[in-house]
């Protein structure tokens, strides 16, 4: 009988949690400064999750740390659905190459809702004597120890993503860090290095104006944004898939109704014509599914820079 009152009682606080939620205004937390893509995409969505709710839903810039100042805001905030945190690949990293962190990305949030990704793009000078990834491979074989890359900064998403190509396709690359992208871009651009990854939203007008190559991109498909860039899968590293990606997460201990509802919202909001087209016109692919799955997406990406941050000797200062 206790355990038959205890089912119904439980049934009957979700079924009125579920009612009252949300039940004052929503902050979406970005760990980054305004206008980059992650904040374009919570101030996309925001007022589309405000006219569902009936409540504000306002988005807030907690920049700094690489990105886990924001990052642990959220996961040490009240688990009731009202702070939502849209996080990027800088949380896998970040798990990756810090030794200690304030919060533990698996334990502390609870994934809600994969929401989109960026091909990167492998690109190089113009003056490399190499064009495609076979080539860019070979050349790099035969001249082992006399190459480098550029990347935004020695911890980065960007490095990792280079060290995997390293590793996967046995090559030798110096990595020269830069204090930022644009510097970076500009160290590939004069040939004061050969190579980096970025973002291909980023890459594009830099490969049309011909001041970087496109050798490749790191997604496992390629990018309608360039169709005749072939992937690295599918010439030298057969299987490599890496992206940019965004992802909402909550605090861990926030009510499963919750998280379904946010979830099948967000998802919604994505949906509609003006933020997709959006969101699609900066390159991103929009792929929101259940929050099993960017569960599962989540693990394996910690678990893939962990394994490239320690082969390669990586760690934040």
């Amino acid at each position: 009988m206790r355990t038959l009152f205890a089912a119904v009682l439980a049934a009957l606080s979700s079924a009125l949690f579920a009612q009252a939620f949300p039940s004052h205004p929503v902050r979406i937390i970005v760990a980054f400064p305004p206008g980059g893509s992650t904040d374009i995409t919570a101030r996309l969505v925001a007022p589309k999750l405000s006219e569902m709710w009936k409540q504000p839903v306002v988005v807030e810039n907690k920049p700094g740390a690489g990105a886990n100042i924001g990052t642990d805001f959220v996961a040490k905030s009240a688990p009731d659905g009202h702070t939502l945190l849209l996080a990027t690949t800088a949380l896998a990293v970040s798990a990756a190459v810090y030794d200690k962190l304030p919060y533990d990305p698996l334990r502390d949030l609870a994934p809600v809702v994969f929401v989109s990704s960026i091909p990167n793009l492998l690109v190089a000078n113009p003056a490399l004597p190499a064009s495609t990834p076979s080539a860019f491979v070979q050349y790099a074989k035969a001249n082992p120890g006399k190459l480098s890359y550029a990347s935004p900064g020695p911890a980065t998403g960007q490095r990792l993503a280079f060290e995997l190509v390293k590793q996967s396709a046995g090559i030798d690359f110096l990595h020269v860090p830069y204090k930022g992208g644009a510097p970076a871009g500009q160290a590939v651009m004069s040939g004061e290095v050969q190579a980096m990854i970025v973002n291909l939203v980023e890459a594009l007008p830099q490969v049309k104006a011909g001041r970087m190559k496109a050798i490749a991109v790191t997604t496992a498909k390629r990018s309608p944004m360039l169709p005749d860039v072939p992937t690295l899968a599918e010439t030298v590293t057969p299987g490599l898939d890496v992206s940019v990606w965004q992802g909402l997460l909550v605090p861990a201990a926030t009510p499963k109704e919750a998280i379904a509802r946010i979830n099948r919202d967000f998802a919604a909001a994505l949906a509609l014509p003006e933020v997709r087209e959006r969101l699609a016109g900066l390159g991103m692919d929009l792929a929101p599914g259940t929050s099993a799955q960017f569960d599962q997406f989540l693990r394996a990406e910690i678990a893939q820079w962990k394994k490239v941050a320690q082969a390669a000797g990586i760690k934040a200062e």
